[in-house]
């Protein structure tokens, strides 16, 4: 046994349908996984496995909210962290499958968000002192593993270098943000609606970015924006009032904006409406604000660290 010390694995403080909810995205994420390795050739592949499934987020810590008719239809997403035994294995091809059945089925009613990594990535990131994984060391709850292995010890990044870290990552995303939307006005005055909803799609994808980079020094490699909007609001609810989820017209809209970045650009079956892309150009600015608001009250709090 590793003197490193061993994660939480205990769900006593979630009620039994969680806990039901939550057996069942294991299952889900182990046989699609075992599906996706079936008959391979590859020496990786025939010895991929998954080396532990962690429950991270709202639900771990016991802050989730799940009043789907209020907060504006606010509801926690799950936080899962699947680490597999080689990077070569967190690859997309092998996941999408799982994230069409997690959307899907009847047995898992709150939506999931999954992030795949290799254990060598894991620990290295852990040594490094990257926020996110650290947190997810130190609070997370293990749903599965093979073996009682521990990941790495987290490494706690001086004061001095995480104001610096966060500081970086802010500046570069905010303003890659903010320029994102100032083409996608441009191409809505125009008239180039799909161009225009691409770009708003990529202004609020970098947004969150910024966002999850300044405050955990990590963000997904994903283009589902709400994927990336769940993290968000895990980490503030602030967040939560930009896109409202108690008309349909607004969900739908968003998530004509979350297509945006495949078919805006490749489908010609793609449309959005004036209305819809006026809207969602306006609440891209509120996110935008909202989010440079957070992050520059972490970072005020991190430059108080230094001094």
């Amino acid at each position: 046994m590793s003197y490193r010390l061993a994660m939480k694995s205990s769900l006593e403080h979630l009620p039994e349908k969680k806990q039901r909810e939550l057996a069942r995205v294991v299952e889900i994420i182990e046989e699609e996984f075992a599906d996706a390795l079936s008959g391979a050739e590859a020496d990786f592949k025939k010895r991929g496995r998954i080396l532990k499934i962690i429950l991270f987020g709202s639900y771990a810590r016991g802050t989730w909210v799940d009043e789907p008719h209020t907060m504006k239809g606010y509801r926690s997403d799950y936080d899962i962290l699947v680490i597999v035994n080689t990077g070569k294995l967190a690859d997309r091809q092998y996941w999408d499958k799982a994230e069409d059945r997690l959307l899907w089925d009847p047995a898992v009613k709150t939506p999931v968000g999954l992030i795949v990594h290799g254990l060598r990535e894991v620990n290295k990131a852990l040594k490094d002192g990257q926020y996110f994984f650290g947190e997810i060391r130190r609070e997370g709850i293990v749903l599965h593993e093979i073996d009682d292995e521990p990941l790495a010890e987290p490494k706690i990044l001086s004061a001095d270098q995480a104001f610096k870290l966060s500081k970086q990552y802010f500046e570069q995303h905010s303003q890659a943000s903010g320029r994102f939307s100032e083409l996608a006005k441009i191409a809505s005055e125009k008239g180039w609606n799909n161009q225009a909803a691409f770009l708003t799609h990529q202004a609020v994808e970098t947004a969150y970015s910024c966002m999850l980079l300044t405050l955990t020094n990590y963000s997904p490699a994903s283009h589902n924006l709400k994927f990336l909007r769940g993290l968000a609001e895990g980490l503030d609810r602030e967040l939560v009032d930009v896109w409202p989820r108690d008309q349909h017209r607004f969900t739908a809209w968003y998530n004509v904006l979350n297509e945006a970045y495949v078919k805006a650009r490749y489908s010609e079956h793609y449309e959005i409406s004036d209305e819809a892309l006026s809207w969602l150009i306006g609440q891209t600015q509120i996110l935008q604000e909202t989010v440079e608001t957070v992050c520059r009250n972490h970072l005020a709090i991190l430059e108080g660290k230094t001094r």
